[in-house]
């Protein structure tokens, strides 16, 4: 049996793509995941399948589609592959409001950009993950889902560090 973090791209976002947690682990559930649960409402779950990670983003995308109307990016997190993500982070920790985490889809072709104009923004890709490390805050970053996914050709989504750390936490419990 596998435990997987899934993250959504773009659920209840600036009121836009509305989809209460409830019903979403209800679809979930109904697609045959088992030990469902949810965390906050931006679209983070946690299930356990035999199925593997590409089949179960598959399965919950084209579920979220049909039956929400919804094309959302879906992405799969191991517990280990997310706390690895945490312990590379490659900038400082001190401030974990600015310490951001962008989960790609796969690994993209392109793994060095020069991005201009980010200030005292910095990041760092590594493997599926860029690493970001946000001075002035999410709210004013110009490194956003859009921009790494246009650059990196790879659907990404974006959690902070206190996010991703819960996940992992609470993933944990199935362990």
């Amino acid at each position: 049996m596998h435990t997987y973090i899934v993250l959504l791209r773009g659920i209840n976002v600036a009121g836009k793509r509305k989809l209460s947690m409830v019903d979403l682990r209800e679809l979930v559930c109904n697609l045959g995941f088992m030990n469902v649960i949810t965390y906050i409402q931006s679209g983070n779950l946690i299930l356990q399948t035999k199925k593997s990670k590409t089949i179960t983003n598959t399965i919950i995308k084209k579920g979220i589609l049909n039956t929400f109307g919804y094309d959302v990016s879906v992405i799969s997190r191991t517990v280990l592959e997310l706390e690895q993500a945490v312990n590379n982070y490659p900038f400082s920790t001190e401030n974990e409001k600015i310490v951001g985490f962008v989960f790609l889809e796969k690994k993209p072709e392109i793994l060095e950009l020069k991005i201009n104009n980010l200030e005292q923004e910095v990041f760092k890709i590594d493997k599926d993950v860029v690493y970001l490390y946000c001075v002035n805050g999410f709210g004013k970053s110009k490194m956003t889902n859009n921009l790494f996914e246009k650059k990196l050709k790879v659907n990404a989504t974006t959690r902070n560090l206190k996010t991703t750390v819960k996940l992992i936490e609470l993933a944990k419990q199935y362990q």
